[in-house]
């Protein structure tokens, strides 16, 4: 989550309203994606964005999933909140008919950050083709080691993302006061295996149903996050998570967060390939192992050879 200034947390948390025209985004029509300013979850796309001349941001679409519509105590408005932490954006209006789709979200500038859609573009050239993948899942040992035995995964880093502090190590990262996850960064060959691939043994590893916890490892850093490194992602993440829900495949509510990728600190060398090397020792035959041998069995023909 973001630090808050004062105002912001006024408007996001108290559910206050910015003046009309006096938001940084009421006329900005650059391409790329809006942002929830608390938690970074994706909101609107800049396609959604159009002028309703009304003095603040309007979209007249929203990203799958993202955004959740609560009718108002009196009644007569919708509330519009981000979907991931339910901070306040604003509120919806139907019929005034502006646009086609005949919907316009009236959102508070200061309830969102803007990333460009440069920053989101997925990053590939003929010399350079791989991608990366960021997710969280609880402790980094157990999901670094299922990832680096698949098909198409040229490395797998354990470390550190979506804190607010400037850098991260593995005792500050524990205490769970900087809001790092632990996380491992998946460098892939989407010739070879898919990011949904990816995907689907994300969710075969761990149970995103549990909040700021995987089994008896509990707080922030352990919780279930997909960091995604482009609008393609995002959609993809998105996607997967609704079909879980509407498949019932999990008896509880996902609550896997799905959030922009920020900074990556590289976790300590000795957790590097910390299963390899150590997984003689307890917590790895008890928690890793179990886990690996659950995941690996499923996903067999994916497996390196």
């Amino acid at each position: 989550m973001n630090n808050l200034t004062e105002f912001e947390k006024y408007v996001i948390e108290q559910k206050g309203t910015e003046r009309p025209f006096s938001g940084e985004y009421v006329d900005h029509d650059v391409q790329g994606m809006y942002l929830c300013k608390k938690c970074l979850a994706p909101l609107y796309k800049s396609e959604h964005k159009f002028n309703a001349h009304c003095g603040w941001p309007a979209f007249d679409n929203e990203i799958e999933g993202a955004v959740k519509h609560t009718l108002d105590a009196d009644g007569h408005r919708t509330e519009i909140t981000c979907a991931q932490c339910g901070g306040h954006l604003g509120h919806v209006f139907e019929g005034e008919h502006l646009t086609e789709n005949n919907i316009r979200h009236c959102v508070n500038s200061v309830s969102m950050v803007f990333t460009p859609l440069d920053e989101l573009s997925q990053v590939s050239s003929a010399s350079t083709p791989n991608e990366k993948a960021t997710f969280g899942a609880g402790c980094f040992w157990c999901i670094e080691a299922i990832f680096s035995q698949l098909k198409g995964v040229q490395s797998v880093k354990s470390g550190y993302c979506g804190g607010d502090a400037k850098d991260a190590n593995y005792d500050a990262v524990c205490s769970g006061r900087t809001g790092h996850a632990e996380v491992i960064q998946i460098e892939f060959d989407p010739a070879v295996i898919s990011y949904e691939t990816l995907l689907a043994v994300l969710f075969e590893s761990h149970d995103p149903t549990t909040l700021n916890q995987q089994g008896n490892d509990k707080g922030p850093q352990y919780r279930s996050v997909i960091f995604a490194h482009n609008s393609q992602q995002i959609d993809a993440a998105n996607r997967f998570i609704n079909a879980l829900t509407e498949q019932h495949v999990w008896p509880k509510p996902i609550v896997t967060e799905v959030s922009a990728f920020d900074t990556f600190y590289p976790a300590e060398n000795y957790h590097e390939d910390y299963f390899a090397k150590h997984g003689e020792q307890p917590y790895c035959q008890l928690v890793v192992k179990p886990k690996f041998d659950k995941v690996m069995s499923k996903f067999a023909d994916k497996r390196k050879n």
